[in-house]
C-alpha cells in the first residue's frame, strides 16, 4: 500500500496489485501478471459497456445504472442547469466479502445487525 497517501487509510493502485500478485506467484513474470490483470479489467469494462452484469461469486457484482436527465443547480449561482442522462458503473459487494471485512471489525458487524 502507498505510504505517501495522506490520512489514516491508504489505497492500492493497479501497479501495486500487479506487484503483490507477482510476489505471491513467483512462477509468473510480472509483465504476464500485468497482462492478466489488464485483460480481466478490460473484459469487465467491455461487458459493462454492452450493458451486461458481471458477477464474481464471493467478491461482488458490477452493473450499470441508468441516471435519467434532470434539472440540477449551479452551487455558486443557484441557477438551474440541465444535467444529461448518463450510465454509471455500480458495484455491490458479495456476502462473503462483507463477512470477511466485518469479521475483523466487531463494531461494524454489530451495526450491520441493527
Amino acid at each position: 500500500m502507498r505510504a505517501d497517501v495522506p490520512g489514516p487509510r491508504s489505497c492500492m493502485i493497479k501497479s501495486e496489485l500487479v506487484q503483490r500478485i507477482a510476489e505471491h506467484n513467483p512462477h509468473l513474470y510480472q509483465r504476464d501478471v500485468e497482462n492478466i490483470v489488464n485483460a480481466i479489467l478490460d473484459e469487465i469494462v467491455a461487458a459493462l459497456a454492452r450493458g451486461d452484469r458481471v458477477e464474481l461469486r464471493g467478491f461482488g457484482a458490477f452493473s450499470v445504472k441508468h441516471r435519467p436527465a434532470r434539472a440540477g443547480r449551479n452551487p455558486r449561482t443557484g441557477a438551474h442547469v440541465p444535467v444529461d442522462q448518463k450510465n454509471v458503473p455500480f458495484f455491490k459487494t458479495g456476502k462473503e466479502m462483507r463477512e470477511r471485512l466485518n469479521r475483523d471489525n466487531p463494531e461494524a458487524a454489530e451495526a450491520e445487525d441493527d
